[in-house]
């Protein structure tokens, strides 16, 4: 038996070094960080996407697990297949399977697939790495998008304040579904993600986990600054965490609520909601989210 601490040296770069990702990126770190706790003896099935180009530009890949590239909208159907094959060859036992996309391919194009798969049963981790719009095609809106935003197919003007519709809450539809984990993670909080990661993987059926990962050139931030802008939608309570295992809901506690305009002043998809009088209107409605969540979850520590 190989120790915990051995194994996690053996499994710490199962997404080699040498990818094409852009400085900061948060979704490389976090995918990282899931092989590391997954381990060797899984079958990832990967949509289109940021995490899909840079990390498999022909005739290279970063993948040092089995590893397939699939559409847009049907991961999840092959995710589903892959777990039907290994269950009827008797090797579900020993090898999991995980499906993993950007918020553009969960929440928008692929959600249907999805459906299917959590509805169905199958024994299978979907994982979303949340960047919260279509990085990889010119950062366009997605249903993930914050209100607010500025992207490329919301831009802000005189009639517009950006973003017009509210954030999708996709893991509430995956619980929607009585599937028996579901979890929302964040790229700022590896150790939580670990976990999270490994109580997925260790539960047998369908699953769901959502991670946070801040995106440096849709976002317009720093690339040093990926994880301090991480830990401030937490901190906010715009991106709370929290995980819910057979219908019993924890949450990750946060000290104290740190005010919207620190998390979103130094985003450039946010810098129109800055240095006008007619624009506090928009900040309070975001802090009213981020009080919403903070009463809904039980953030703050009593």
């Amino acid at each position: 038996m190989v120790k915990v601490e051995e194994r996690d040296k053996f499994n710490d770069h199962l997404l080699a070094s040498g990818h094409t990702a852009c400085p900061g990126c948060g979704q490389s770190l976090a995918a990282r960080l899931v092989l590391r706790a997954a381990g060797r003896n899984v079958m990832v099935v990967n949509s289109t996407g940021c995490l899909e180009v840079f990390s498999s530009k022909y005739p290279e890949s970063a993948w040092e697990v089995p590893w397939i590239h699939s559409l847009f909208e049907n991961t999840s159907a092959v995710a589903a297949g892959i777990e039907a094959a290994l269950k009827i060859t008797g090797q579900l036992d020993r090898v999991r399977v995980i499906a993993q996309g950007g918020d553009g391919s969960t929440a928008d194009i692929g959600l249907g697939a999805i459906s299917g798969m959590l509805e169905r049963g199958h024994d299978v981790l979907y994982i979303c790495y949340d960047n919260e719009a279509y990085m990889n095609t010119g950062i366009q809106r997605s249903g993930s998008t914050p209100y607010y935003a500025r992207t490329t197919t919301s831009p802000p003007g005189k009639v517009s304040r950006g973003n017009w519709r509210p954030k999708k809450d996709v893991p509430q539809i995956a619980l929607a579904h009585g599937i028996p984990y579901v979890a929302v993670a964040s790229v700022g909080y590896p150790m939580d993600l670990d976990r999270k990661v490994r109580k997925a993987l260790s539960i047998r059926g369908p699953k769901y986990v959502q991670i946070h990962v801040p995106c440096p050139l849709g976002w317009g931030t720093a690339p040093e600054r990926t994880i301090d802008f991480a830990r401030l939608a937490v901190l906010t309570g715009l991106y709370p965490l929290y995980e819910v295992e057979n219908g019993e809901l924890r949450a990750l506690k946060i000290p104290k609520k740190v005010p919207v305009e620190e998390y979103l002043k130094e985003q450039v998809r946010f810098r129109h909601l800055f240095g006008k009088e007619d624009r506090k209107k928009e900040i309070a409605e975001i802090q009213g989210i981020a009080d919403q969540n903070i009463e809904k979850f039980g953030l703050i520590v009593k």
